[in-house]
């Protein structure tokens, strides 16, 4: 999908607060512009009270070039399970409003007799494989719970592969070996962030209002000259999960330009792209009682190297 200018879109918040209180809020919740900025787009009309609204008429801009094509996995007319590739949102965000996955889903699918398939979760846009979409909203609401937090019950799988950079010194993962593996539970929060405002990453309590648990297990497959191959299979779906834990464990993914030792961040964005990531197999339970094992062929940087 080339790259081409959007509609615009206009942002919606419910607020008390009058014209000159607004454009601190904005400046406050939208930091990647400046309280001058934020005022010429007052004083120009872009900001409007609408009742109980502020509305931002963001203007059109260019969303960059993107990915368009993928190949099915599977589908029975309710779910459709794809293999994302890497560098397409999943979402409209950020960016993105047009080139996403959702959007591109909308006018393949638009008039079909079965309905259109929504994405039930989110993969980074820079990681790919495995994405599960459904029709029905009953069995998104159902496969949403359960691929968000199913603590490896319900015969739920997650398994994904990526390049880590060769471990810190005083990681624990130095004391791995192939076909070994680490429990990592590091709890995910929001941070302070220079351009977002907040971003999630490696919480500064493991506990408390806002702190979500998260539970990954690493193992190690190959080191190898300048990373190391790795798997991890995770029983929680919580934001940038492997990326912060892979992060907070001292080795961040290789080329993430995010996450940092320690599992902190840095002020890169996080749909910046530069790591490898894939989701490569699923056990899904659905609901009827049947069991799907699915599987994304690997991108060739994931496979073990031969020695």
């Amino acid at each position: 999908m080339k790259a081409a200018f959007n509609k615009g879109n206009i942002y919606r918040d419910r607020i008390n607060l009058d014209a000159e209180a607004i454009c601190s809020w904005y400046a406050k919740r939208w930091p990647h512009s400046s309280l001058s900025d934020w005022q010429q787009r007052l004083d120009s009309g872009e900001i409007r009270c609408n009742g109980a609204y502020w509305e931002w008429h963001r203007p059109p801009w260019l969303e960059e070039a993107v990915p368009d094509e993928w190949s099915i996995i599977y589908n029975n007319n309710d779910l459709l399970i794809i293999n994302k590739p890497s560098g397409l949102p999943v979402l409209p965000a950020g960016g993105f409003m047009e080139h996403s996955l959702l959007k591109l889903l909308e006018k393949q699918y638009q008039g079909d007799k079965y309905g259109l398939p929504r994405p039930v979760h989110r993969l980074g846009r820079f990681t790919s494989g495995l994405l599960v979409c459904a029709r029905k909203s009953c069995s998104r609401a159902w496969l949403s719970a359960l691929l968000r937090d199913h603590g490896g019950q319900q015969g739920c799988c997650k398994i994904y592969r990526a390049l880590l950079q060769i471990p810190a010194s005083g990681s624990a993962l130095l004391d791995l070996q192939p076909e070994t593996a680490l429990e990592l539970n590091t709890a995910i929060g929001q941070r302070p962030h220079r351009r977002l405002g907040s971003i999630w990453a490696a919480a500064i309590e493991q506990k408390g209002p806002g702190v979500l648990q998260a539970s990954s297990q690493l193992q190690l497959l190959q080191k190898q000259a300048d990373a190391w191959l790795v798997q991890f299979t995770i029983t929680t779906g919580r934001p940038h999960q492997i990326r912060i834990h892979a992060a907070a464990a001292g080795a961040p993914l290789l080329g993430d330009p995010l996450y940092q030792v320690g599992g902190t961040a840095s002020d890169a964005l996080p749909g910046e792209g530069g790591y490898q990531l894939h989701a490569h197999r699923l056990v899904l339970p659905l609901a009827n009682g049947e069991e799907l094992k699915l599987e994304a062929p690997l991108p060739k940087k994931l496979e073990l190297i031969n020695t």
